[in-house]
């Protein structure tokens, strides 16, 4: 894989270094469940310096596992179904996903793209769209006949909530019968990244994060017209102390005043009988 120069990202598109890194450290442990043989690759091939984003975690492997499951759940349903990957960076997820999928769309900034392009391998069934998830473009040229699965890792946050709450309601009215999954921060992560207060341990400071979430407040979500289910997604089991983790996390839930103060996952389930 030839060798290229990270630094050609930046603002917000510097952040998919940061899960990268953290994905393809966590995939080559020997004591990891998390298996991840191309975004090791991508992490070699790219120069950068990640020391900036200080030690490894691995939350983006668990929301990476995450998101593959619940792609594969709605493909176990309707295998031809078209899979949006908004703001994918440099997700390896196709390659991870071992079973055929018709058509996968990864949808981000050019720069983004570019580099996709050229790192990852050619599939026929993957396009590369050059455009903001905002950019309601990508749309057109989906056919929700088969069914439509969307994903959105560590996109929304980065989204003022207006444009948030607008986006989801123009995908459940252009896909019926679609799901979407993404991730969202609690209130107090968000404040700390507009202030910006949150920099990591290697001097990185995170951009500002103005769209949060609470679990609770997700059910708001059901005032969208097409919104049919909005539902909190377990953390997958991880390793050493993360995998207590969901089993913590499940028990400290049944307590709305900390449960809202932990970043989630949500699973939104669009009705079948929106105009197209």
């Amino acid at each position: 894989m030839e060798q290229v120069d990270g630094t050609t990202l930046t603002g917000v598109s510097t952040t998919t270094l940061w899960t990268l890194r953290n994905r393809a450290e966590e995939a080559a442990r020997e004591d990891s469940s998390f298996s991840d043989p191309l975004a090791e690759d991508l992490y070699a091939a790219i120069r950068f310096d990640y020391a900036a984003f200080g030690g490894p975690s691995q939350s983006h492997a668990l929301r990476a596992r995450a998101a593959d499951a619940f792609i594969e759940r709605y493909l176990d349903r309707r295998p031809d179904a078209t899979v949006v990957a908004l703001g994918e960076g440099l997700q390896t997820s196709y390659w991870r996903i071992r079973r055929p999928i018709r058509r996968w769309l990864s949808v981000d900034l050019e720069p983004v793209i570019e580099l996709r392009r050229r790192l990852l391998p050619d599939e026929s069934a993957v396009e590369h769209i050059a455009m903001s998830a905002l950019d309601r473009a990508w749309m057109d040229g989906v056919d929700p006949e088969d069914g439509v699965v969307i994903t959105a890792e560590g996109l929304f946050m980065y989204f003022e909530p207006d444009e948030v709450t607008a986006l989801i309601g123009d995908m459940a009215q252009r896909f019926p019968g679609g799901e979407l999954f993404y991730d969202s921060i609690p209130p107090w992560l968000s404040a700390r990244t507009k202030s910006g207060r949150m920099r990591l341990r290697g001097g990185y400071t995170a951009p500002p994060m103005p769209y949060w979430q609470t679990v609770g407040g997700a059910q708001r979500l059901l005032e969208i017209p097409g919104v049919e289910k909005v539902e909190d997604v377990s953390m997958p089991l991880g390793r050493g102390a993360w995998r207590w983790a969901p089993i913590v996390i499940g028990a400290l839930s049944r307590i709305p005043a900390i449960r809202d103060k932990r970043p989630s996952f949500t699973r939104i389930t669009f009705g079948k009988n929106q105009i197209r």
